[in-house]
Protein backbone atom coordinates (compact mmCIF):
# COMPACT_ATOMS: atom_id res chain seq x y z
CA UNK A 1 0.00 0.00 0.00
CA UNK A 2 1.28 3.24 -0.83
CA UNK A 3 0.43 6.39 -0.06
CA UNK A 4 2.01 10.14 -0.71
CA UNK A 5 1.21 12.83 2.08
CA UNK A 6 0.52 15.78 -0.19
CA UNK A 7 3.57 16.76 -2.57
CA UNK A 8 7.16 16.24 -2.02
CA UNK A 9 8.47 19.00 0.13
CA UNK A 10 11.28 21.30 -1.23
CA UNK A 11 14.24 21.39 1.42
CA UNK A 12 16.33 24.53 1.19
CA UNK A 13 19.88 24.03 -0.47
CA UNK A 14 22.38 22.91 2.70
CA UNK A 15 24.92 26.02 0.70
CA UNK A 16 22.47 28.24 2.31
CA UNK A 17 22.41 26.24 5.52
CA UNK A 18 25.16 24.98 8.50
CA UNK A 19 27.59 22.54 7.14
CA UNK A 20 25.06 18.97 7.85
CA UNK A 21 27.42 16.44 8.08
CA UNK A 22 29.63 16.32 10.74
CA UNK A 23 33.68 16.94 10.46
CA UNK A 24 34.51 13.36 11.36
CA UNK A 25 32.44 11.78 8.83
CA UNK A 26 34.01 14.98 6.10
CA UNK A 27 37.54 14.17 7.21
CA UNK A 28 37.49 10.14 6.97
CA UNK A 29 35.02 9.75 4.08
CA UNK A 30 37.61 7.64 2.51
CA UNK A 31 37.22 5.39 5.91
CA UNK A 32 34.35 3.87 7.28
CA UNK A 33 33.01 6.53 9.31
CA UNK A 34 29.22 5.76 9.58
CA UNK A 35 27.24 2.31 10.27
CA UNK A 36 27.38 1.19 6.38
CA UNK A 37 30.31 3.68 5.11
CA UNK A 38 28.33 6.59 3.56
CA UNK A 39 24.71 8.34 3.86
CA UNK A 40 23.23 5.92 0.96
CA UNK A 41 23.99 3.04 2.86
CA UNK A 42 25.89 1.39 0.03
CA UNK A 43 28.87 -0.43 2.26
CA UNK A 44 30.75 -0.52 -0.91
CA UNK A 45 34.48 1.19 -0.37
CA UNK A 46 37.26 0.99 -3.46
CA UNK A 47 39.43 2.65 -1.12
CA UNK A 48 41.02 -0.14 0.49
CA UNK A 49 43.99 -2.63 -0.72
CA UNK A 50 42.17 -5.34 -1.19
CA UNK A 51 41.00 -7.01 -4.40
CA UNK A 52 41.01 -10.48 -6.04
CA UNK A 53 44.12 -10.39 -6.76
CA UNK A 54 45.34 -10.34 -3.64
CA UNK A 55 42.36 -11.71 -1.15
CA UNK A 56 44.27 -14.88 -0.47
CA UNK A 57 47.32 -13.83 1.38
CA UNK A 58 45.10 -11.81 4.00
CA UNK A 59 45.45 -13.31 7.33
CA UNK A 60 44.22 -12.17 10.64
CA UNK A 61 46.71 -9.40 12.31
CA UNK A 62 45.37 -8.70 15.58
CA UNK A 63 42.53 -9.84 17.40
CA UNK A 64 40.87 -8.61 20.52
CA UNK A 65 38.70 -11.20 23.00
CA UNK A 66 34.97 -9.60 23.11
CA UNK A 67 33.62 -10.71 26.80
CA UNK A 68 30.23 -9.32 26.27
CA UNK A 69 27.23 -11.97 26.26
CA UNK A 70 23.45 -11.39 25.38
CA UNK A 71 20.52 -13.59 23.55
CA UNK A 72 22.64 -13.29 19.91
CA UNK A 73 26.15 -13.28 20.87
CA UNK A 74 29.03 -10.89 22.26
CA UNK A 75 28.63 -8.53 18.88
CA UNK A 76 25.94 -7.92 16.10
CA UNK A 77 27.23 -4.27 15.09
CA UNK A 78 29.27 -2.55 12.64
CA UNK A 79 32.55 -0.96 13.81
CA UNK A 80 33.68 2.57 12.97
CA UNK A 81 36.98 3.60 11.41
CA UNK A 82 37.68 7.14 11.46
CA UNK A 83 41.99 7.32 10.52
CA UNK A 84 43.65 5.38 12.60
CA UNK A 85 41.02 4.30 15.34
CA UNK A 86 38.36 1.90 15.47
CA UNK A 87 35.11 2.85 17.23
CA UNK A 88 33.49 -0.69 18.89
CA UNK A 89 30.15 -1.66 20.83
CA UNK A 90 29.56 -5.29 22.11
CA UNK A 91 26.18 -6.60 23.40
CA UNK A 92 26.94 -5.39 26.91
CA UNK A 93 26.78 -1.85 25.38
CA UNK A 94 30.34 -1.37 26.23
CA UNK A 95 32.23 1.02 23.91
CA UNK A 96 36.15 0.41 22.84
CA UNK A 97 38.42 2.86 21.11
CA UNK A 98 41.25 1.11 19.74
CA UNK A 99 44.28 1.82 18.07
CA UNK A 100 43.66 0.24 14.09
CA UNK A 101 47.54 -0.63 13.76
CA UNK A 102 47.56 -3.02 16.41
CA UNK A 103 43.93 -3.46 17.86
CA UNK A 104 45.49 -1.98 21.54
CA UNK A 105 43.00 -0.41 23.42
CA UNK A 106 43.13 3.66 23.22
CA UNK A 107 39.75 4.09 26.48
CA UNK A 108 36.49 1.79 27.13
CA UNK A 109 33.23 3.12 28.65
CA UNK A 110 32.12 -0.10 30.69
CA UNK A 111 28.54 -0.19 31.25
CA UNK A 112 27.73 -3.53 31.47
CA UNK A 113 24.31 -3.55 30.48
CA UNK A 114 22.83 -5.74 27.80
CA UNK A 115 21.55 -5.12 24.61
CA UNK A 116 19.75 -7.62 21.91
CA UNK A 117 21.57 -5.69 19.29
CA UNK A 118 21.70 -4.58 16.67
CA UNK A 119 23.63 -1.85 18.25
CA UNK A 120 27.29 -0.15 17.76
CA UNK A 121 28.13 3.50 17.84
CA UNK A 122 27.88 6.79 15.39
CA UNK A 123 31.01 9.27 15.88
CA UNK A 124 30.25 12.71 14.97
CA UNK A 125 30.75 16.64 16.46
CA UNK A 126 33.57 15.43 19.07
CA UNK A 127 31.21 12.32 20.67
CA UNK A 128 30.32 9.29 20.23
CA UNK A 129 26.86 8.56 20.37
CA UNK A 130 25.61 4.75 21.28
CA UNK A 131 22.83 2.86 22.69
CA UNK A 132 23.61 2.42 26.59
CA UNK A 133 21.70 -0.50 27.80
CA UNK A 134 18.21 -0.96 26.67
CA UNK A 135 16.68 2.42 27.66
CA UNK A 136 18.98 5.06 26.63
CA UNK A 137 21.28 6.67 24.36
CA UNK A 138 24.57 8.00 25.67
CA UNK A 139 26.99 10.95 24.33
CA UNK A 140 30.77 10.35 25.35
CA UNK A 141 33.89 12.04 24.33
CA UNK A 142 35.68 11.13 21.41
CA UNK A 143 39.14 11.69 22.88
CA UNK A 144 38.18 10.36 26.04
CA UNK A 145 35.19 8.05 26.53
CA UNK A 146 33.95 10.16 28.89
CA UNK A 147 30.07 10.29 29.12
CA UNK A 148 29.01 13.69 28.51
CA UNK A 149 25.11 13.31 28.36
CA UNK A 150 22.92 10.18 28.71
CA UNK A 151 19.07 10.53 27.74
CA UNK A 152 16.20 7.56 28.06
CA UNK A 153 14.01 7.51 25.12
CA UNK A 154 11.77 4.72 26.62
CA UNK A 155 8.00 5.27 27.78
CA UNK A 156 7.61 1.86 29.40
CA UNK A 157 10.13 -0.96 30.39
CA UNK A 158 8.76 -3.17 27.58
CA UNK A 159 10.32 -0.79 24.96
CA UNK A 160 13.95 -0.46 24.22
CA UNK A 161 16.51 0.26 22.02
CA UNK A 162 18.54 -1.72 19.34
CA UNK A 163 19.84 0.33 17.19
CA UNK A 164 23.20 2.03 15.75
CA UNK A 165 22.40 5.85 15.32
CA UNK A 166 22.43 7.78 12.49
CA UNK A 167 24.18 11.55 12.68
CA UNK A 168 23.18 14.18 10.49
CA UNK A 169 22.40 17.75 10.94
CA UNK A 170 23.56 18.24 14.13
CA UNK A 171 21.13 15.38 15.32
CA UNK A 172 21.25 12.08 16.36
CA UNK A 173 18.90 9.87 14.58
CA UNK A 174 17.55 5.99 16.76
CA UNK A 175 14.40 4.17 17.73
CA UNK A 176 12.83 2.01 19.92
CA UNK A 177 11.26 -1.46 19.19
CA UNK A 178 9.00 -3.38 21.64
CA UNK A 179 11.31 -5.41 23.46
CA UNK A 180 13.84 -5.76 25.40
CA UNK A 181 14.32 -9.31 26.30
CA UNK A 182 12.85 -12.74 25.38
CA UNK A 183 10.59 -11.97 28.38
CA UNK A 184 8.73 -8.67 26.88
CA UNK A 185 9.21 -8.79 23.68
CA UNK A 186 5.78 -7.27 21.86
CA UNK A 187 3.89 -7.22 25.17
CA UNK A 188 0.62 -5.41 24.56
CA UNK A 189 1.24 -1.43 24.73
CA UNK A 190 4.69 -1.12 23.42
CA UNK A 191 5.24 1.25 20.40
CA UNK A 192 8.18 1.94 18.64
CA UNK A 193 9.05 5.14 18.15
CA UNK A 194 11.61 7.40 15.89
CA UNK A 195 13.68 10.05 17.71
CA UNK A 196 15.84 12.93 16.99
CA UNK A 197 17.97 13.96 19.58
CA UNK A 198 19.96 17.16 19.56
CA UNK A 199 24.34 16.26 19.61
CA UNK A 200 25.04 18.94 22.00
CA UNK A 201 22.31 18.25 24.84
CA UNK A 202 20.70 15.12 23.69
CA UNK A 203 17.16 16.39 23.96
CA UNK A 204 14.70 15.34 21.94
CA UNK A 205 14.06 18.05 18.50
CA UNK A 206 11.09 15.35 17.18
CA UNK A 207 9.71 12.37 17.76
CA UNK A 208 7.50 10.33 15.21
CA UNK A 209 5.68 7.19 16.13
CA UNK A 210 6.06 3.98 13.60
CA UNK A 211 2.51 3.05 14.50
CA UNK A 212 -0.60 5.29 13.16
CA UNK A 213 -3.32 4.59 16.04
CA UNK A 214 -2.55 5.66 19.66
CA UNK A 215 -4.93 3.32 20.37
CA UNK A 216 -3.20 0.38 18.90
CA UNK A 217 -5.81 -0.71 16.19
CA UNK A 218 -8.06 -0.90 18.96
CA UNK A 219 -6.84 -3.18 21.57
CA UNK A 220 -3.41 -1.90 23.70
CA UNK A 221 -3.95 -4.09 26.30
CA UNK A 222 -2.72 -6.68 23.43
CA UNK A 223 -1.66 -5.30 20.48
CA UNK A 224 1.83 -3.50 19.77
CA UNK A 225 4.22 -2.76 17.07
CA UNK A 226 6.30 -0.81 14.94
CA UNK A 227 9.91 0.70 15.44
CA UNK A 228 13.17 0.58 13.65
CA UNK A 229 16.21 -1.60 14.25
CA UNK A 230 18.87 -0.70 11.46
CA UNK A 231 20.23 2.75 9.93
CA UNK A 232 17.83 4.64 7.91
CA UNK A 233 20.18 6.02 4.68
CA UNK A 234 19.88 10.15 4.26
CA UNK A 235 19.29 11.95 1.04
CA UNK A 236 22.12 15.07 1.05
CA UNK A 237 20.25 16.76 -1.60
CA UNK A 238 16.82 17.03 -0.16
CA UNK A 239 17.55 15.94 3.75
CA UNK A 240 14.95 13.23 3.60
CA UNK A 241 15.50 10.25 5.46
CA UNK A 242 14.46 6.46 4.78
CA UNK A 243 13.55 4.22 7.38
CA UNK A 244 12.45 0.72 7.54
CA UNK A 245 9.47 -0.23 9.79
CA UNK A 246 9.37 -3.84 12.00
CA UNK A 247 6.50 -5.77 12.22
CA UNK A 248 3.00 -5.69 14.01
CA UNK A 249 1.96 -8.38 17.20
CA UNK A 250 0.66 -10.31 18.46
CA UNK A 251 2.08 -12.97 15.77
CA UNK A 252 -0.29 -15.16 14.15
CA UNK A 253 -2.29 -14.33 17.12
CA UNK A 254 -3.80 -15.52 20.46
CA UNK A 255 -6.22 -18.12 21.27
CA UNK A 256 -8.99 -15.17 21.89
CA UNK A 257 -7.77 -13.32 18.82
CA UNK A 258 -5.91 -15.66 16.09
CA UNK A 259 -4.25 -14.41 13.22
CA UNK A 260 -4.28 -11.14 14.50
CA UNK A 261 -7.88 -10.59 14.97
CA UNK A 262 -7.31 -8.29 17.57
CA UNK A 263 -5.71 -5.94 15.27
CA UNK A 264 -7.80 -5.37 11.73
CA UNK A 265 -6.91 -3.03 9.19
CA UNK A 266 -3.52 -2.98 7.30
CA UNK A 267 -1.71 -2.08 11.13
CA UNK A 268 0.25 0.82 9.53
CA UNK A 269 3.13 1.80 9.75
CA UNK A 270 4.44 -1.67 10.30
CA UNK A 271 6.66 -3.52 7.31
CA UNK A 272 7.10 0.02 5.59
CA UNK A 273 9.30 2.26 4.52
CA UNK A 274 9.08 5.51 5.50
CA UNK A 275 10.23 9.01 4.05
CA UNK A 276 10.63 11.46 6.76
CA UNK A 277 11.53 14.87 6.90
CA UNK A 278 15.30 15.08 8.81
CA UNK A 279 14.76 18.63 10.22
CA UNK A 280 10.80 18.08 11.80
CA UNK A 281 9.92 14.28 11.01
CA UNK A 282 6.93 15.05 8.82
CA UNK A 283 5.88 11.74 7.24
CA UNK A 284 6.48 12.75 3.31
CA UNK A 285 5.67 9.37 1.97
CA UNK A 286 5.34 5.51 3.08
CA UNK A 287 5.01 2.41 1.39
CA UNK A 288 3.82 -0.84 3.24
CA UNK A 289 4.63 -3.76 1.54
CA UNK A 290 3.09 -6.19 3.93
CA UNK A 291 -0.32 -5.24 5.11
CA UNK A 292 -1.33 -6.36 8.55
CA UNK A 293 1.77 -8.80 9.01
CA UNK A 294 0.86 -12.51 10.66
CA UNK A 295 4.16 -13.69 10.80
CA UNK A 296 6.89 -11.29 11.66
CA UNK A 297 8.03 -10.38 8.34
CA UNK A 298 9.70 -6.94 9.29
CA UNK A 299 10.68 -4.99 6.35
CA UNK A 300 13.84 -3.22 8.69
CA UNK A 301 17.09 -3.48 6.55
CA UNK A 302 19.06 -0.35 6.16
CA UNK A 303 17.08 1.15 3.00
CA UNK A 304 20.13 1.63 -0.08
CA UNK A 305 20.21 4.54 -2.29
CA UNK A 306 20.79 4.95 -5.95
CA UNK A 307 20.05 6.47 -9.22
CA UNK A 308 19.34 3.77 -12.14
CA UNK A 309 17.59 3.65 -14.87
CA UNK A 310 13.97 1.72 -14.61
CA UNK A 311 11.47 1.06 -17.11
CA UNK A 312 13.99 3.59 -19.34
CA UNK A 313 13.69 6.31 -17.36
CA UNK A 314 16.68 7.48 -15.04
CA UNK A 315 15.43 7.65 -11.61
CA UNK A 316 16.18 8.12 -8.27
CA UNK A 317 15.23 5.52 -5.95
CA UNK A 318 15.65 3.78 -2.77
CA UNK A 319 16.03 0.03 -2.44
CA UNK A 320 14.50 -1.91 0.92
CA UNK A 321 14.13 -5.69 2.24
CA UNK A 322 13.48 -7.50 4.94
CA UNK A 323 12.45 -10.65 6.87
CA UNK A 324 9.87 -10.99 4.51
CA UNK A 325 12.31 -12.12 1.73
CA UNK A 326 11.19 -9.76 -0.66
CA UNK A 327 13.50 -6.86 -2.05
CA UNK A 328 12.12 -4.14 -3.54
CA UNK A 329 13.18 -1.27 -5.60
CA UNK A 330 10.88 2.09 -4.63
CA UNK A 331 10.74 5.61 -6.69
CA UNK A 332 12.50 8.03 -3.55
CA UNK A 333 10.15 10.53 -4.90
CA UNK A 334 6.84 8.97 -5.30
CA UNK A 335 7.77 6.06 -2.92
CA UNK A 336 5.66 4.32 -5.84
CA UNK A 337 7.56 0.36 -6.45
CA UNK A 338 9.38 -0.32 -9.16
CA UNK A 339 10.20 -3.83 -8.94
CA UNK A 340 10.33 -6.28 -6.00
CA UNK A 341 12.20 -9.77 -6.37
CA UNK A 342 12.17 -12.64 -3.62
CA UNK A 343 14.90 -14.47 -2.48
CA UNK A 344 15.13 -17.42 -0.38
CA UNK A 345 12.67 -20.21 0.04
CA UNK A 346 8.87 -19.00 0.21
CA UNK A 347 6.15 -21.58 1.29
CA UNK A 348 2.43 -20.38 2.51
CA UNK A 349 3.79 -16.36 3.62
CA UNK A 350 1.28 -15.07 1.40
CA UNK A 351 -1.92 -17.04 2.75
CA UNK A 352 -4.55 -14.18 4.71
CA UNK A 353 -4.96 -16.50 7.24
CA UNK A 354 -3.65 -19.67 8.72
CA UNK A 355 -5.51 -22.21 9.04
CA UNK A 356 -6.18 -25.09 11.40
CA UNK A 357 -3.59 -27.47 12.26
CA UNK A 358 -0.06 -27.00 11.84
CA UNK A 359 1.38 -24.68 9.02
CA UNK A 360 5.05 -24.97 7.67
CA UNK A 361 5.92 -21.22 6.64
CA UNK A 362 9.22 -19.84 4.82
CA UNK A 363 10.67 -17.44 5.37
CA UNK A 364 9.93 -18.04 9.43
CA UNK A 365 10.70 -15.52 12.09
CA UNK A 366 14.21 -16.06 12.07
CA UNK A 367 14.53 -16.01 7.97
CA UNK A 368 14.64 -13.37 4.89
CA UNK A 369 16.71 -10.74 4.59
CA UNK A 370 18.39 -10.51 8.26
CA UNK A 371 21.25 -8.41 7.92
CA UNK A 372 22.53 -5.42 5.73
CA UNK A 373 22.96 -5.25 1.89
CA UNK A 374 25.24 -3.20 -0.46
CA UNK A 375 25.25 -1.62 -3.71
CA UNK A 376 27.80 -1.12 -6.32
CA UNK A 377 27.59 -0.31 -9.95
CA UNK A 378 24.33 -1.13 -10.43
CA UNK A 379 23.55 -4.37 -8.64
CA UNK A 380 22.37 -4.46 -5.11
CA UNK A 381 24.09 -7.71 -2.99
CA UNK A 382 21.83 -8.97 -0.54
CA UNK A 383 22.39 -11.62 1.98
CA UNK A 384 19.63 -14.06 3.37
CA UNK A 385 18.37 -16.50 5.81
CA UNK A 386 16.32 -19.72 4.81
CA UNK A 387 14.63 -21.06 8.20
CA UNK A 388 11.46 -22.01 8.68
CA UNK A 389 8.44 -21.87 11.17
CA UNK A 390 5.87 -23.68 12.21
CA UNK A 391 2.45 -21.97 13.07
CA UNK A 392 -0.83 -22.35 14.17
CA UNK A 393 -3.17 -19.96 13.95
CA UNK A 394 -2.38 -18.33 17.38
CA UNK A 395 1.05 -19.57 18.36
CA UNK A 396 4.55 -20.65 16.93
CA UNK A 397 4.48 -24.54 16.88
CA UNK A 398 7.93 -24.56 16.60
CA UNK A 399 10.79 -23.71 14.26
CA UNK A 400 14.08 -24.95 12.78
CA UNK A 401 16.92 -24.33 14.91
CA UNK A 402 19.44 -21.68 13.11
CA UNK A 403 22.16 -24.43 13.52
CA UNK A 404 20.53 -26.77 11.04
CA UNK A 405 18.83 -23.68 8.90
CA UNK A 406 21.16 -22.17 5.76
CA UNK A 407 21.43 -19.21 3.59
CA UNK A 408 22.84 -17.52 0.87
CA UNK A 409 23.82 -14.39 -1.23
CA UNK A 410 22.92 -13.38 -4.59
CA UNK A 411 23.03 -10.13 -6.43
CA UNK A 412 20.16 -8.34 -8.21
CA UNK A 413 20.14 -5.92 -11.07
CA UNK A 414 18.64 -2.65 -9.56
CA UNK A 415 17.35 -1.57 -13.14
CA UNK A 416 14.80 -4.86 -13.50
CA UNK A 417 14.87 -6.60 -10.25
CA UNK A 418 16.84 -9.65 -12.01
CA UNK A 419 19.07 -11.61 -10.07
CA UNK A 420 22.23 -12.61 -11.98
CA UNK A 421 23.97 -14.75 -9.87
CA UNK A 422 23.11 -16.71 -6.12
CA UNK A 423 25.68 -18.43 -4.11
CA UNK A 424 24.57 -20.99 -1.12
CA UNK A 425 25.87 -21.81 2.15
CA UNK A 426 26.03 -24.80 5.10
CA UNK A 427 25.07 -22.08 7.39
CA UNK A 428 22.20 -18.95 7.56
CA UNK A 429 24.20 -15.72 6.08
CA UNK A 430 23.83 -13.16 9.48
CA UNK A 431 27.07 -11.36 8.16
CA UNK A 432 25.38 -8.91 5.88
CA UNK A 433 27.15 -7.76 2.05
CA UNK A 434 30.25 -5.69 2.10
CA UNK A 435 31.30 -4.69 -1.32
CA UNK A 436 35.24 -3.88 -1.26
CA UNK A 437 36.91 -3.15 -4.65
CA UNK A 438 36.04 -6.10 -7.27
CA UNK A 439 35.13 -8.64 -4.12
CA UNK A 440 31.57 -8.33 -1.97
CA UNK A 441 32.50 -9.66 1.20
CA UNK A 442 29.49 -11.58 3.53
CA UNK A 443 29.78 -14.28 6.46
CA UNK A 444 28.09 -17.06 8.34
CA UNK A 445 26.36 -17.79 11.80
CA UNK A 446 29.38 -20.71 11.95
CA UNK A 447 31.99 -18.54 11.43
CA UNK A 448 33.23 -18.62 7.90
CA UNK A 449 33.77 -15.54 6.11
CA UNK A 450 33.81 -15.43 2.03
CA UNK A 451 34.63 -13.10 -0.79
CA UNK A 452 33.25 -13.41 -3.64
CA UNK A 453 33.58 -11.80 -6.73
CA UNK A 454 31.24 -9.30 -7.57
CA UNK A 455 30.48 -10.31 -11.37
CA UNK A 456 29.51 -13.94 -11.15
CA UNK A 457 29.60 -14.91 -7.51
CA UNK A 458 32.22 -17.35 -7.88
CA UNK A 459 34.48 -17.73 -4.41
CA UNK A 460 37.91 -16.07 -4.36
CA UNK A 461 38.80 -16.41 -0.83
CA UNK A 462 37.49 -18.26 2.35
CA UNK A 463 38.63 -17.61 5.96
CA UNK A 464 37.43 -19.40 9.22
CA UNK A 465 36.85 -16.66 12.14
CA UNK A 466 37.57 -17.97 15.95
CA UNK A 467 33.80 -17.99 16.28
CA UNK A 468 30.20 -17.42 14.50
CA UNK A 469 29.15 -14.67 13.07
CA UNK A 470 26.35 -12.20 13.38
CA UNK A 471 28.30 -9.21 12.72
CA UNK A 472 28.90 -7.17 9.70
CA UNK A 473 32.84 -5.41 8.98
CA UNK A 474 33.96 -2.15 8.51
CA UNK A 475 36.87 -1.26 5.82
CA UNK A 476 40.14 0.77 5.52
CA UNK A 477 43.36 1.13 4.27
CA UNK A 478 44.41 -2.16 4.01
CA UNK A 479 41.78 -3.98 7.03
CA UNK A 480 38.74 -5.22 7.62
CA UNK A 481 38.07 -5.41 10.78
CA UNK A 482 34.99 -8.10 11.90
CA UNK A 483 33.30 -8.54 14.90
CA UNK A 484 32.57 -12.57 15.77
CA UNK A 485 30.48 -12.83 18.63
CA UNK A 486 28.61 -16.27 19.19
CA UNK A 487 30.21 -19.67 20.09
CA UNK A 488 33.90 -20.24 20.20
CA UNK A 489 36.11 -18.34 21.23
CA UNK A 490 34.72 -14.82 20.30
CA UNK A 491 36.83 -11.53 19.05
CA UNK A 492 36.80 -8.15 17.12
CA UNK A 493 39.58 -9.32 14.74
CA UNK A 494 41.50 -7.19 11.81
CA UNK A 495 42.43 -8.70 8.52
CA UNK A 496 45.21 -7.59 6.53
CA UNK A 497 48.08 -8.31 4.00
CA UNK A 498 51.28 -9.45 6.01
CA UNK A 499 53.37 -6.87 7.14
CA UNK A 500 51.19 -4.16 5.79
CA UNK A 501 50.52 -1.43 8.04
CA UNK A 502 47.69 0.47 7.31
CA UNK A 503 47.30 3.56 5.74
CA UNK A 504 45.49 6.52 7.06
CA UNK A 505 44.28 9.68 5.35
Amino acid sequence: MLICISSILVLPSWAEADQPLPPEVLQYSHDWPLANKDYANTRATFDVGIDSDNVRSLEVAWSVPINASSLFGGASSNPVILGDVVYFQDLQSNIYSLDLADGSLIWEQIYNLTSIGPNGPAVGWGKVFSAKGAYKISALDKATGRELWEKNISERSTVGIDIQPAIYNHTVYVSTVPGTSPDDFYSGGSIGVIYALDQESGEVRWNFSTVDSPELWGNKEVNSGGGCWYTPSVDLNSGIMFWGVGNPAPWPGTPQYPNGSSRPGPNLYTDSILALDSRDGRLIWYNQVNPHDLLDLDFQVPPILAHAEVGGILQEIVIGAGKLGKVYAFNRSTGCTLWSTLVGTHLNDQLASLPEGVTKVYPGYFGGVETPMAYADGVVFVPYVDLYTNYTDSSIAGAQSLDQANGGLLAIDVRTGKILWERTFDSIDVGGATVINDLVFTATFDGMIYALLREDGREAWRFRAPAGINAWPAAAGDSIVWPCGTGGSPALIALRHPQIAPTGP
